[in-house]
């Protein structure tokens, strides 16, 4: 019974395109800090928006941060 209740109260996929996220429930989806999400808002280093004077992250914007996080191994790296 609590896994159907747990299961009913998972927001859907559209519902999370809505959502605009604290700096605390995007950290856990960036496997980072809420500290470095903080502070990388701050710093103008990753894309927010704000909802009033609070910034929030849409998925779009997690999205973002996942994709550019992305490093490609140089294969003219010298070794």
């Amino acid at each position: 019974m609590e896994h159907l209740t747990a299961a009913l109260e998972r927001p859907t996929a559209a519902e999370i395109e809505l959502m605009a996220f604290t700096p605390e429930q995007a950290a856990g989806y960036l496997g980072k800090t809420p500290n470095w999400v903080t502070e990388a808002i701050q710093d103008g280093r990753i894309p927010h928006t704000y909802v009033g004077k609070s910034p929030r992250m849409t998925a779009d914007h997690i999205r973002w941060v996942l994709a550019n996080g992305e490093r490609k191994p140089n294969k003219y790296r010298r070794r």
